[in-house]
């Protein structure tokens, strides 16, 4: 009864989504979408989660909008991004653990055709679809391309990473890492320092918005960007702005942030904070020449996720030129957390392979590294591809002006997969039973809608929420976490009302808990195609930040 009072709710307040509308009137008033993914970028990396870094345009949009406390994705690139796309658990639509082939069909590395992505169900509801950025869910067949599954119009990379100057190969595994930049099937190549990839990533949405403008459509503009993911390589005059600004080091700014995001309500003053990892060294013990290196990391790391607010910023201005501001919902994540790790160079000349320039420049593939990461994860444990919080933990912006009320924060423990059915119903679509002949795989999420607009705090699901990659395993069921991390397969067990920061495993007292959450694992992986990682463990001498350390 209560999710039809909802719904009828809903349908009051926003016109739009009447159906008994002409299909003129229909096309012209239905909301806007935009997606914004980041990729790699911590779950305190914002300004208005309590970084030090300018992101003053998704400020802005955290202002006027809403901030949720828990949202997840899955913990790694590719995955994350099948999930995104579908609303399935990655390994139905066929993206287990990577973008890879293991030969089976969970983990074929590319989405299947059960696996409607919101391109194809977007556009089957009379939308424009645009994507601008990174896809990583199917390069080697051209039928696996965004053109191809439902987007009118793609600008970006086919694969997980890129140099953000050029299209060279990255130097990377036995044979180097190709680099596909495309536009509308189109392979584009670019001169070498002519260009800065973010940048072009929002110079190219902006272009498509302003094309979609002759349309007489509503529009579904997925804007993927790879900041701040590896290499650490940014423009000369965004990392000047950061200069000095991480000079007091990871301890003392993880403190700042801590501050910071209890003062604004996102920590709340019974929640427990991770410990500090024992694996990072103490700042001050740090020689000169060690912390001068360091710095210059995070400073362009900074500058990285400065620069790519800046192309918000522009995407935000084109909304405003085109008189569409104003019914365009606007929905900010993250794909992962920031990456831990070490690498395996002396501290002056780290990296992932040699560095043919400074850190920053075009022939720099460096990296955060752990060091900085458990900064850019405050306040929670661990890194991407773990799936303690801070691995999967995801800051997360809803912005629709005169629909979200603003300044809110609310708990939600939404998922990846509740976003498709969320701009689904929004957008008034029916997800099809069948498409192209095929039958589609229903959706896994719940809709947020009673999260952004009826004031719920959280999602009312009624279900746990289910994880597995490359082994690591969780289980979020209410107050409750399992999590297990490969190759051991003994669950932990965390109260998360009280301790998100996972500082005490009750395992042991709690084993009815266990018993119930891993037995109901065990169903969800049979039915979703999940298999034991030891029998399909791939070498991963060729996926940059594939699997980091744990």
């Amino acid at each position: 009864m209560k999710k039809t009072v909802i719904t009828l709710n809903l349908l009051l307040a926003f016109t739009f989504l009447g159906q008994a509308q002409n299909k003129t009137t229909t096309q012209t008033s239905k909301p806007n979408v935009i997606l914004i993914l980041v990729d790699d970028m911590g779950y305190s990396d914002l300004g208005n989660y309590g970084s030090e870094i300018s992101t003053p345009n998704l400020d802005r949009l955290a202002k006027e909008g809403l901030r949720l406390r828990e949202f997840y994705n899955n913990s790694i690139c590719a995955p994350t991004r099948a999930s995104l796309l579908t609303g399935q658990y990655q390994h139905k639509a066929g993206v287990g653990y990577f973008d890879v082939n293991l030969g089976l069909p969970a983990y074929q590395g590319y989405l299947n055709k059960e696996s409607l992505t919101l391109g194809e169900v977007f556009r089957s509801g009379g939308y424009s679809t645009l994507l601008s950025g990174k896809w990583h869910v199917g390069s080697e067949d051209q039928a696996q391309w965004p053109n191809q599954r439902g987007f009118d119009k793609f600008y970006g990379i086919l694969k997980g990473a890129s140099n953000y100057f050029d299209t060279k190969p990255l130097p990377f595994g036995k044979t180097g890492y190709p680099v596909t930049l495309l536009k509308n099937n189109e392979k584009q190549n670019p001169k070498d320092d002519s260009y800065y990839f973010t940048d072009e990533i929002g110079k190219n949405a902006v272009e498509f918005l302003d094309e979609q403008n002759k349309e007489n459509k509503p529009f579904f503009l997925y804007l993927a960007f790879t900041a701040p993911h590896w290499p650490l390589q940014a423009k000369p005059e965004d990392i000047a702005k950061y200069k000095g600004k991480f000079d007091k080091g990871w301890d003392v700014l993880r403190e700042n942030r801590i501050q910071k995001l209890k003062e604004s309500g996102i920590i709340l003053p019974n929640q427990t904070i991770s410990k500090r990892d024992a694996e990072v060294p103490e700042w001050d013990k740090l020689t000169y020449d060690e912390k001068q290196f360091w710095k210059t990391k995070m400073e362009v790391y900074a500058a990285m996720v400065d620069n790519m607010d800046q192309n918000v910023g522009k995407v935000l201005k084109k909304l405003k030129d085109l008189k569409k501001d104003q019914n365009t919902i606007i929905v900010f994540i993250s794909d992962n957390g920031a990456q831990g790790g070490f690498n395996t160079y002396n501290p002056l000349k780290r990296g992932l392979v040699k560095n043919d320039g400074p850190i920053g420049t075009s022939g720099s593939f460096d990296y955060q590294e752990q060091n900085w990461a458990s900064l850019s994860n405050t306040p929670y444990r661990q890194y991407k591809n773990d799936m303690h919080e801070g691995g999967f933990s995801s800051p997360f912006i809803a912005w629709f002006p005169s629909k979200i009320k603003g300044g809110r924060i609310e708990k939600g423990t939404g998922h990846i997969i509740d976003l498709a059915p969320t701009f689904y119903e929004l957008a008034g679509i029916e997800y099809p039973k069948e498409y192209n002949g095929v039958k589609t795989n229903p959706l896994a999420g719940k809709s947020l809608l009673p999260v952004l607009f009826e004031n719920a705090s959280e999602v009312n699901r009624g279900e746990p929420i289910f994880w597995e990659r490359a082994g690591n395993r969780a289980v979020r069921d209410g107050k409750w976490k399992i999590v297990s991390i490969y190759p051991k397969y003994k669950w932990e067990l965390y109260d998360l009302e009280k301790d998100r920061g996972e500082t005490q495993d009750i395992a042991d007292a709690n084993p009815d808990i266990v018993n119930k959450l891993s037995a109901a694992y065990n169903v969800w992986a049979d039915k979703t195609g999940v298999v034991e990682f030891s029998k399909i463990s791939p070498g991963n001498e060729n996926i940059p930040g594939a699997v980091s350390k744990n």
